[in-house]
């Protein structure tokens, strides 16, 4: 039994691997190999084997082969970032799996959904912005009044607003704060109205003057106002006249839209629909022609040249409609005709509207071009004007139905003008609030007032 100290398991020392053989202690460098070898050194089977295969290539590949090698940057483009934040390393440090989605900046999120993003999905959600963003500008710029106004697209230029204003005051009476604060309170109402819509507003002076050398016709003058304005505006169609008192209270109402595209539906011409003043008709004299004689003229609504509404008491000219024609001029010429001014002034105590009663009432050519719009369409009520008999669905103003404007009518007999007006603005602008109106006064104030007990308006 041998005695070696070599921990080597072959007789006599030294290792079966070839290579590590050595021939005594190990203290010398490995020996030649195992018998048969030759004196040749020992190589690595893998090294021999190798040699044995032919020649070999580099284990290279080109991205284009295979479908991984296709799609390898599409895939880890998906993949996390790690290195788009800052503290990467400093998480490294402390320990693995620290790293959070939560930690990346806002900006950088962003800037990696959009890295992520196909060359398509950008030119999309880079015509979407450009799409928005021109609306915005479009919407907050002169554009959209120029736009409204064009006859091909909005068709404002063809409506004239006249608003009767009383700059001096009156014959008797000069105005006071509160008459300025309706004024300046009805005007602004007027110009956002005009503005938003493309039409034009002509604001006339209403103070009384002496149109001939023995007569002071106050009220009378609209009719004057209404020729007037006709001839400045020569491109307009339709003249809206408007008295001070008057309060527009859905301003995103277009004339168009509210009125003058369904104009057929919804104006009557027979009176006998609502006839307050008992008026006869349609007249029946048989030297009139077929249209004079039949209660809604001719029917087409290209024939109507004068729309008004009537009230308790009959009709009311604090909003009405002309239309440029002949038939208007001539209207106009008798209406104002100081003849029949001093012939029945004394009797006309509604001054200007007897005056176009008697007209409607007397001469057929007036009845055949004139119509009627429901009151609440133009001309609303408050409860106050005609509320003898309580409130009159027909005649008074209706929240829920959103109607359109509100006419303070006979405010100055025994009733606040001004606490009226404020009224009506108020509910107008809480009406017509936006939605971040309605979040800010609906959510947060009311929230702030549980808390603190105190209103706030933000």
């Amino acid at each position: 039994m041998s005695l070696s100290r070599s921990p080597s398991p072959v007789p006599g020392g030294g290792w079966a691997s070839p290579g590590l053989n050595i021939s005594s202690s190990g203290r010398s460098s490995p020996a030649t190999a195992f018998p048969g070898s030759r004196g040749t050194p020992a190589m690595w089977e893998s090294s021999r084997l190798r040699k044995g295969a032919g020649p070999s290539y580099p284990s290279f590949s080109t991205r284009s082969q295979g479908f991984f090698g296709r799609h390898m940057r599409r895939l880890s483009s998906s993949l996390p970032r790690f290195g788009s934040s800052p503290y990467y390393a400093d998480k490294e440090k402390l320990g693995r799996g620290r790293w959070s989605v939560h930690n990346v900046p806002l900006l950088g999120r962003v800037k990696g959904i959009i890295a992520r993003m196909g060359r398509k999905m950008k030119i999309r959600l880079l015509i979407l912005l450009v799409f928005l963003l021109s609306i915005i500008i479009f919407y907050n710029s002169p554009l959209v009044y120029h736009w409204r106004r064009s006859p091909w697209f909005g068709g404002g230029k063809k409506f004239v607003i006249v608003l009767g204003a009383n700059v001096g005051g009156g014959v008797m009476d000069w105005k006071g704060a509160r008459e300025w604060a309706i004024e300046r309170d009805s005007v602004r109402n007027k110009k956002r109205y005009v503005a938003r819509w493309g039409y034009e507003l002509e604001i006339v002076d209403m103070s009384t003057k002496k149109r001939y050398a023995h007569e002071w016709r106050e009220s009378w003058e609209k009719v004057d106002h209404v020729r007037t304005a006709m001839k400045k505006y020569p491109e307009a169609e339709w003249f809206w006249w408007l008295d001070l008192n008057t309060f527009i209270m859905e301003p995103s109402y277009s004339l168009q839209d509210h009125i003058f595209d369904n104009l057929q539906k919804l104006v009557y011409r027979d009176i006998n629909e609502y006839n307050p003043l008992n008026i006869t008709h349609p007249l029946t004299e048989p030297w009139l022609d077929t249209e004079e004689q039949s209660p809604i003229g001719d029917g087409k609504a290209g024939s109507i040249n004068l729309l008004l509404s009537q009230d308790c008491s009959g009709f009311n000219l604090g909003s009405f409609f002309v239309r440029r024609s002949t038939w208007t001029d001539r209207l106009l010429d008798v209406w104002w005709d100081p003849v029949a001014y001093e012939q029945k002034h004394m009797e006309w105590t509604h001054k200007e509207q007897d005056a176009l009663e008697q007209l409607y009432v007397s001469l057929p050519w007036v009845r055949k071009h004139t119509a009627f719009l429901p009151q609440r369409m133009i001309n609303s009520f408050p409860e106050a004007a005609c509320g003898d008999n309580g409130n009159d669905s027909r005649i008074h103003y209706n929240e829920k139905d959103r109607d359109f404007l509100v006419n303070m009518a006979g405010c100055e007999w025994g009733r606040d003008c001004w606490g009226e007006m404020y009224h009506f603005r108020e509910l107008s602008y809480y009406l017509n609030r936006n939605p971040w109106e309605r979040f800010k006064e609906d959510l947060v104030a009311e929230i702030w007032f549980k808390i603190t007990g105190k209103r706030v308006k933000l």
